[in-house]
């Protein structure tokens, strides 16, 4: 074998990597599913650029033409690619064994050619697919030996209360504040982070439980129906809450009544006790369920918190958040109701309240070189965004937002975020192209900064802010949406 085959090789098995690591990279970014990948995707001129050129060029250019091409322009420009990425690759079990099955994959078809001494037949459909499909499979396998042992682990717990959380938005806050307040009384844990998915809580489950856990505290997602089915039928929570239901993720749904049917499959659990469910979502109320905020009524809401007044046990009681954001009155109407369903007295439900932490990223009060930040960037629905503005439009000096608009909403609801950003904010700075077009429209007497990419971000607000300025950042969207 001579060093022109070597570079062959070589270049074929770097290649298959590239396109490996691309299609990785996309299907994490989308839940694994292949049909998002290539229906849903927000950029799917990426595809274009980095996967279905490099691969048809492969199949009809001359070699030596083919790894110019690839090394001086792909190459090169794939690289950089992936370091402008805010969300690349992470190296999880999953990642790995799919990179494991593709080189092993593709060096045994080297090994194969090489031993039949015809070279000219390997190709990239053969490695990544078998890559692909045997991934899936193996992480099925793995996937319902991780449910059976996370089912028996779960079964270990005695008088274990689980308490599963749903909504279009808000859930994470819910479980967030619900935590807070339980904690002063009872010994409590919840998944991680924006953690919702099956699989996550399976290793939730398996990986990080105490033992001595009295309340765990779950937030459930969805992406299609009977996804919030399959953890409720898991965890068999006692109390089920089910937020704010809304238009959010409707291109996954298609209607507001899927959203809606996909939510209440929550209240499906064999050992439910209570379910505490928003007005939003039409269900009559049974001995079993309660319908909130029906007798909330928010007395002020401004930068020190909230003040609110709720019905408990036919009692109207007055409670006060160190909290942002009048919505955020209606998450803590269901932390009022859960905690005192678990036994909470009202005083101690009150007393947890006034010494509530923000969620980070959830309207949190900043103050940093002299500016006034109010981070937002975890919330991305309509009514939390337009309380971010209102909140905003209460300070006296210059106001300064930063924002994608809304993702995974619809039209209408961008244009009524924009137009509320056009009455209050003095400067607008759109990240990414996903709803330019609206705020070009909607936006016009103002200045308004359209940035293409986050890296130049830090940049632009060294230069157009100042000390005193107010600046809201309101949801926060991948580069890759």
């Amino acid at each position: 074998m001579d060093w022109i085959e070597i570079f062959e090789i070589l270049t074929y098995l770097l290649v298959v990597i590239s396109l490996g690591l691309y299609l990785i990279t996309n299907l994490q970014w989308y839940n694994y599913k292949i049909e998002r990948v290539v229906l849903k995707h927000h950029k799917p001129h990426w595809h274009i650029i980095y996967f279905a050129t490099p691969f048809v060029l492969y199949y009809i250019l001359p070699t030596t033409y083919f790894a110019i091409y690839f090394y001086v322009f792909y190459l090169s420009s794939f690289i950089l690619w992936n370091k402008k990425l805010d969300r690349p690759v992470v190296l999880t079990g999953r990642v790995k064994r799919f990179f494991l099955i593709l080189f092993v994959t593709t060096i045994s078809l080297i090994v194969l050619c090489l031993a039949s001494n015809v070279c000219e037949n390997l190709g990239l459909v053969l490695p990544l697919t078998i890559a692909y499909v045997a991934s899936l499979i193996l992480e099925k396998v793995l996937f319902l030996s991780y449910k059976e042992k996370a089912k028996k682990r779960l079964q270990t717990f005695r008088n274990l209360k689980s308490v599963a959380i749903t909504a279009s938005f808000g859930k994470t806050s819910i479980k967030n504040y619900l935590d807070q307040v339980l904690s002063k009384k009872y010994i409590t844990y919840k998944t991680p982070r924006s953690v919702n998915t099956m699989a996550g809580i399976l290793k939730d489950v398996n990986d990080d439980l105490p033992y001595n856990t009295q309340v765990y505290i779950a937030e459930a997602g969805a992406r299609a129906k009977g996804d919030i089915d399959e953890i409720t039928k898991f965890l068999e929570p006692q109390i089920a809450v089910i937020g704010s239901v809304g238009e959010q993720h409707i291109e996954y749904f298609k209607t507001l009544d899927n959203i809606i049917y996909t939510k209440m499959e929550i209240l499906n659990s064999p050992r439910l006790q209570k379910g505490f469910v928003h007005e939003s979502v039409p269900i009559l109320e049974y001995p079993t369920i309660k319908k909130f905020p029906n007798s909330l009524h928010i007395t002020m809401s401004n930068l020190d918190g909230i003040w609110f007044d709720l019905e408990v046990n036919g009692q109207i009681e007055h409670f006060y958040a160190p909290i942002l954001g009048s919505f955020n009155a209606i998450n803590l109407t269901a932390v009022i109701l859960v905690s005192y369903e678990l036994g909470m007295s009202i005083d101690e439900i009150k007393l947890a309240l006034s010494e509530l932490k923000p969620v980070s990223h959830r309207l949190e009060l900043i103050k940093a070189g002299g500016k006034i930040i109010l981070d937002d960037s975890f919330n991305g629905n309509l009514e939390g965004m337009l309380e971010g503005v209102n909140l905003a439009s209460t300070y006296k000096g210059r106001k300064v937002i930063v924002t994608p608009g809304i993702v995974e909403s619809t039209q209408a609801a961008n244009i009524t975020l924009a137009k509320a950003i056009e009455r209050v904010f003095d400067l607008v700075i759109i990240t990414g192209d996903l709803n330019k077009k609206i705020f070009e429209h909607e936006i016009k007497a103002k200045q308004v900064i359209f940035l293409k990419n986050k890296t130049e971000l830090e940049a632009t607000l060294a230069e157009y802010t100042h000390i005193g300025d107010l600046v809201l950042f309101a949801n926060d969207a991948p580069n890759f949406i």
